[in-house]
């Protein structure tokens, strides 16, 4: 019988190129990490501050203190009784709320068919979408106005603002035929062969598909409507009744000019629905606007 000794085993010691390879490593995870968090602070401390002066006294709010004495959450009480303030949180969701749904429900049967048919000027036509994103809004608000307010006499309301949402965006439509070129021409097919036309399966094949990217586009027009402020100022400033928050708030700050805990209360208001949709919607429109780019 052989006896089996059991020795230890023993390691070799990291050589000079292991031991450089681990502590560049370990300086790279250190320099990204910094850097990942110093771009945090950039973006996120400007929002603390409003947050912070928003809950300080009239008085305090005019020092350089940046942590509040007292927590005057009142504040935000004082400015929902501003008159007017509750007028223009409506009007925003319904600008918001309903011409993102026009925008979506007019655009995908547009970018559906740039992406799944073949017909002659099919590449015209994307270049058409194409140059009309390019086209600054500025450059035909003249004819515009001239046509809502004086042929239509819409002046002083939203509806010149959200009517043209029914036909489409060109961002919108250049988004989605993006997004929609990625799915597969054998589940349209597939489709086809059980005996669904067309209609039916962008309802019941294509849109379950694409969610991600109908959630991209609704939030880029959310966010868009909720922002807009050349738009109220242009066909809705004469009427007080029809501002949206964008901009009554800059109606709020001239009548609070001195009061910045109340402004900053009211900015907090204004940009707090757009934190949280995006902040529950992140994951698919992070997914849409990358897959989005996966094919062209």
């Amino acid at each position: 019988m052989t006896q089996v000794l059991d020795k230890p085993v023993q390691l070799d010691p990291p050589s000079v190129a292991e031991r450089t390879a681990r502590r560049k490593a370990l300086l790279e995870w250190i320099a990204v990490h910094s850097l990942g968090v110093a771009a945090a602070l950039f973006f996120t401390l400007p929002f603390v501050f409003v947050v912070l002066t928003s809950l300080m006294s009239d008085q305090q709010a005019l020092t350089r203190d940046l942590v509040p004495d007292t927590w005057e959450w009142g504040n935000y009480t004082k400015v929902f009784d501003t008159p007017g303030f509750l007028t223009w949180w409506k009007n925003t969701l319904i600008y918001a709320g309903l011409g993102t749904v026009l925008t979506v429900v007019s655009s995908i049967p547009v970018a559906y068919a740039l992406a799944k048919f073949r017909f002659r000027g099919r590449n015209t036509a994307l270049m058409l979408v194409i140059s009309m994103m390019m086209l600054p809004p500025q450059v035909v608000i003249i004819p515009m106005y001239l046509f809502w307010a004086k042929q239509l006499d819409l002046s002083g309301t939203l509806w010149p603002l959200i009517i043209p949402m029914a036909f489409g965006d060109a961002f919108s439509i250049f988004l989605l035929r993006q997004f929609l070129m990625t799915i597969p021409n054998e589940y349209l097919d597939a489709a086809k062969v059980d005996g669904c036309g067309e209609l039916r399966t962008l309802l019941r094949v294509v849109l379950p598909m694409a969610k991600p990217g109908i959630a991209a586009v609704a939030l880029f027009q959310f966010f868009y409507a909720w922002n807009d402020y050349f738009g109220p100022q242009i066909y809705a400033s004469e009427n007080p009744g029809a501002w949206t928050l964008s901009y009554g708030l800059e109606s709020f700050k001239g009548a609070h000019h001195t009061d910045w805990n109340l402004t900053m209360a009211a900015t907090v208001l204004v940009m707090a629905p757009v934190i949280l949709v995006f902040f529950f919607a992140q994951k698919a429109f992070v997914e849409g606007v990358t897959l989005t780019g996966v094919k062209g």
